[in-house]
């Protein structure tokens, strides 16, 4: 991004609808756009939504929820944010997978050299169909694949579960960034892990709700909680970009 962002006039129809924008209601006002704030969209990816049938689809990840994120990924872009993503790209003998583990079943939970291991079903395994993120990629300025390392699962963006780093630190620290506003899949796993461990590398960190979906209503509640009384991140209700611009 170019140091100076032009001074823009956003007239803004929150979100609503199928088209992803909230109600009628105008919001206009001139900003201009923080170039020290980036946008981070989590694992949005075929095998995470029920639109593609996937393998480990979340609860109410329909199209209409996609296109969502979508639009409003594309309106932060047109209004001068940089956007970054997150890719689960597993290799097919990857240790999370209980196909891997004679006898064992879907989301039982092991020890693997005294660390907990879910198990899950195979998803998102490296050059598949439904690997591949759902967003127009053209939106990105980079994708952060994680998950590569067979030994270790990978929730959170910025390193695995083994502690080795993925390429998201060193591209924010690159663009500048300081301040980042993450949305995407699911909220009680990669959104959380990612959105907190953002926090311990020192960024100022915002999650937008309406733009995340989680696995399970009570694990949902706990991780929202979880983010903004332990961590201080900034839970925002829907997308607004005034609030974005302010924060």
């Amino acid at each position: 991004m170019k140091n100076i962002v032009p001074l823009i006039t956003i007239s803004l129809f929150l979100l609503s609808g199928c088209a992803g924008l909230t109600d009628k209601k105008t919001s206009k006002f001139r900003a201009t756009a923080d170039d020290k704030t980036g946008i981070i969209v989590v694992d949005v990816q075929g095998d995470f939504t029920t639109w593609k049938d996937g393998s480990l689809a979340v609860p109410q990840t329909s199209k209409r929820f996609v296109t969502k994120v979508e639009d409003a990924t594309r309106l932060l872009k047109t209004s001068g944010y940089m956007i970054f993503g997150t890719q689960d790209w597993h290799p097919s003998n990857h240790i999370s997978f209980y196909s891997n583990h004679s006898g064992k079943k879907a989301f039982e939970q092991i020890k693997i050299l005294g660390r907990s291991q879910v198990l899950w079903p195979e998803h998102c395994i490296k050059g598949t169909e439904n690997a591949r993120i759902l967003v127009d990629n053209n939106l990105f300025m980079a994708i952060v694949k994680k998950g590569q390392d067979p030994r270790y699962d990978s929730y959170s963006g910025f390193n695995d579960d083994g502690g080795q780093k993925t390429a998201m630190l060193e591209i924010l620290k690159r663009n500048n960034i300081e301040k980042l506003i993450i949305y995407g899949i699911a909220t009680d796993y990669c959104v959380k892990a990612t959105a907190i461990d953002a926090v311990k590398e020192g960024f100022k960190v915002a999650v937008i709700k309406e733009l995340c979906k989680g696995v399970a209503p009570d694990t949902t509640k706990k991780a929202l909680n979880e983010m903004s009384n332990m961590y201080g991140i900034t839970l925002f209700d829907k997308l607004d970009l005034q609030s974005i611009f302010e924060f």
